[in-house]
């Protein structure tokens, strides 16, 4: 960011010096909401675990793909994105109201600054609706009195629940959060995660990991295959099930560069 930017950051009491884990990743994905101290710690990062940077895109590419699958060939219209992170492309409402302009979308996040970027940076179209909800996931029961506001959980919900899952630390607690969230909404609705693990590229992965928790707050928590699989028990898992996100339905153009990455996803249907 600019001298400029940085003075109003520090105007609305944004400490600029301390790393912030979603203006880390927006710095990964070629977002532009990031300082130095960001830079700094994202950079660090990367040149112990290289992989970093590709796992935080193809993150972000899984994202799009997911939502084009839901908001096209599944029909579903109403997305509950919670755990938005910084705004960079290809968000949540641009995929789906680009298919579907009647597509409502509702963004949550426990951080103001991310929903202050948010609502100053997305909009929406005039048959759809994008809203903002401040609120933390621990707290499911809150986020579904909120986000009923704009969504009719009478109808098919999307719920979006990418590298969120990962900051909560307690993992029964975290199963339970995502029961209560997959028992609120109607058959015929989602659920997708993505989350971080080290199946992939193991100790390397987890020093990286040690490493950022001991700088950036709140940690994070990594689990395994199993355990994340585990979060789509009763509910029908799509095909390949939990993969590498970068191996979820790949666009025929990702062939020849895909390679595994310590991040798996899936998409799972109520019935």
């Amino acid at each position: 960011m600019t001298g400029d930017e940085t003075e109003r950051a520090s105007r609305a009491g944004i400490n600029t010096n301390v790393p912030h884990a979603p203006r880390i990743w927006n710095y990964w994905v070629g977002g532009k909401d990031n300082y130095a101290a960001d830079r700094e710690v994202g950079d660090r990062m990367a040149e112990m675990y290289p992989e970093i940077v590709h796992l935080a895109r193809a993150d972000r590419a899984f994202l799009g793909r997911a939502v084009r699958y839901l908001a096209g060939e599944a029909g579903v219209e109403q997305f509950l994105d919670i755990g938005t992170g910084l705004p960079t492309a290809s968000n949540t409402h641009e995929v789906a109201q680009t298919l579907n302009p009647r597509s409502r979308v509702v963004y949550v996040d426990n951080d103001p600054l991310v929903l202050t970027h948010a609502r100053a940076v997305l909009g929406g179209t005039p048959e759809g609706a994008t809203a903002y909800i401040e609120a933390d996931l621990h707290d499911p029961g809150r986020i579904l009195r909120e986000a009923a506001a704009t969504l009719d959980f009478d109808k098919p919900v999307a719920l979006m629940l990418l590298g969120v899952l990962i900051y909560v630390p307690e993992t029964q607690r975290a199963y339970e959060v995502v029961r209560e969230l997959v028992d609120a909404v109607p058959p015929g609705s989602h659920l997708v995660i993505a989350h971080s693990t080290s199946e992939v590229y193991g100790e390397a992965t987890e020093k990286v990991v040690a490493h950022r928790n001991q700088f950036v707050k709140p940690a994070m928590t990594l689990r395994s295959g199993a355990e994340i699989e585990r979060f789509f028990e009763g509910l029908e898992l799509l095909e390949p099930g939990v993969v590498s996100c970068s191996r979820w339905r790949p666009d025929p153009t990702e062939i020849g560069e895909v390679r595994d990455v310590d991040e798996f996803a899936g998409v799972a249907r109520k019935p």
